[in-house]
């Protein structure tokens, strides 16, 4: 049987991912590392790469490894990790077909990092900056619904062919914009390592 391996940097994307390996890839098994402390690094701009690299060694004797923080992605993928906003990068691009690509983050630090994927995709993506800062308050004290709300609250007037959810716990704000087209990361990233 095979086995995916996650790299989070929070707590609360075990279950999401769990859920999405039990209903995409039901004959995958899944293990999962969690170390919020990557992400303060990150956000502190320390270096992150040797904690990274240690991290990533626990789950050495998985079969394909994916790093669901999109802040420490690029660093994650020079280590041999699939970086799990790629394919979200990928879809999003294909989807947008030359229109305005609306990226929506939560934490400063995400801003670059997803950014550069997209244009890496796309060197001429035309992106738009969509800051949700006031929303992480919320994911910190733990009240996701309302991390959700605010985050959707922020989206519902954005004009673009695409809106891209750059952080992993951002996805379920998607549910509350119905029909737009909203892309997230964790669904791509299982789709992607597991087909």
């Amino acid at each position: 049987m095979s086995t995916i391996g996650f790299l989070h940097t929070a707590e609360v994307h075990v279950a999401t991912f769990r859920g999405l390996v039990a209903e995409l890839a039901p004959g995958w098994q899944d293990r999962h590392v969690v170390d919020p402390q990557l992400l303060a690094d990150a956000r502190a701009g320390l270096p992150v790469e040797d904690r990274l690299r240690e991290r990533l060694a626990e789950l050495a004797d998985t079969d394909v490894i994916v790093c669901t923080c999109s802040t420490i992605g690029l660093e994650a993928e020079r280590a041999g990790a699939l970086r799990g906003d790629r394919p979200m990068a990928r879809a999003a691009i294909a989807a947008a077909k030359g229109g305005r690509i609306a990226v929506a983050y939560a934490v400063e630090s995400t801003v670059e990092p997803t950014t550069a994927v997209l244009r890496d995709e796309d060197a001429t993506a035309d992106l738009v900056l969509v800051p949700c800062l006031d929303a992480w308050q919320f994911f910190e004290a733990g009240d996701l619904p309302a991390y959700h709300a605010a985050i959707a609250a922020q989206l519902r007037a954005v004009d673009a062919e695409v809106i891209v959810l750059a952080q992993p716990s951002m996805a379920p704000a998607a549910a509350l914009l119905p029909g737009r087209p909203v892309l997230t990361s964790p669904r791509a990233a299982v789709l992607a390592a597991t087909t």
